[in-house]
């Protein structure tokens, strides 16, 4: 997609001059096929952060209320797929799964919603129920820095230091779909991006 694209070298141009942002570990998100970016959350630039932090074109699940923003719903209808954070349908579940199964890229912050202390919470059964349905792999990502560049609640940007950084795969060879197995998948990767802080 061509606007895409211009977004992205947009954006790109952004964040380096205003937070020299690196990335490491880009590498580990497979080159093709459906792949899940499940990532911390601390701010409202971490969307973009990613998406400018990968070769392949990012898909989100953003919050219903973006979509009625009349500043970026255009932006964000293009690119995301709405989520009643209060009652999920089926049919959003439904939506993930099938840009994975047609080998995109899918990002998801399994938290919910921006941390407000800046730790690792714990992760919703969302992210586990679509990546035990599409038994697409699921790239952990570790996000810093976002949080002192635009905190829950300023009106400005601050010119500070961001980064991000993928780890390796997880595969999804489990058949299990039970609650409780969703909650350990969940967790389990939520671990995995805790690990990450420590790179």
């Amino acid at each position: 997609m061509v606007i895409y694209y211009f977004f992205k070298v947009l954006f790109t141009l952004i964040y380096k001059i205003l937070f020299r942002y690196t990335v490491e570990g880009e590498h580990n998100i497979p080159r093709t096929g459906g792949v899940i970016i499940a990532s911390n959350h601390l701010s409202y630039l971490d969307p973009i952060l990613i998406g400018i932090s990968m070769k392949r074109q990012a898909y989100y699940m953003a919050k219903a209320s973006l979509f009625k923003n009349p500043l970026i719903s255009w932006f964000v209808r293009i690119f995301s797929i709405p989520v009643d954070r209060e009652s999920p349908k089926p049919s959003t579940i439904k939506e993930a799964v099938k840009i994975l199964k047609e080998g995109r890229v899918l990002v998801l912050f399994p938290e919910g919603g921006r941390s407000r202390s800046g730790e690792i919470g714990g992760g919703k059964r969302g992210v586990a129920m679509i990546a035990a349905m599409s038994k697409a792999p699921v790239v952990p990502a570790y996000i810093e820095g976002t949080d002192r560049a635009l905190p829950r609640g300023a009106k400005f940007i601050r010119p500070v230091r961001v980064r991000i950084v993928f780890g390796k795969p997880i595969e999804i060879q489990s058949t299990e779909s039970s609650r409780d197995y969703q909650k350990r998948l969940a967790e389990e990767i939520m671990e995995h991006i805790r690990k990450l802080k420590m790179h």
